[in-house]
């Protein structure tokens, strides 16, 4: 009895480091998520708030370095 008692502490100590290391890595993402998002929405406001005329500018327009 006392030995299964202690395979049962051990695979929940790594269960636990399992679960930590989890939370860090969801936290770690979480973070990339944000400054992704910032990063999105500060193009987005540059996009808008750039002239129309460079709005309108497609890279099919643009003549390829060859010619």
């Amino acid at each position: 009895m006392e030995s299964r008692i202690t395979e049962l502490e051990i695979k929940i100590s790594y269960t636990e480091d399992l679960v930590d290391e989890l939370n860090r890595m969801v936290y770690r993402q979480q973070l990339q998520i944000d400054l992704l998002a910032a990063e999105i929405r500060a193009l987005r406001e540059q996009q808008q708030n750039a002239p129309q005329s460079e709005q309108a500018f497609s890279l099919r327009d643009e003549i390829p370095p060859h010619y």
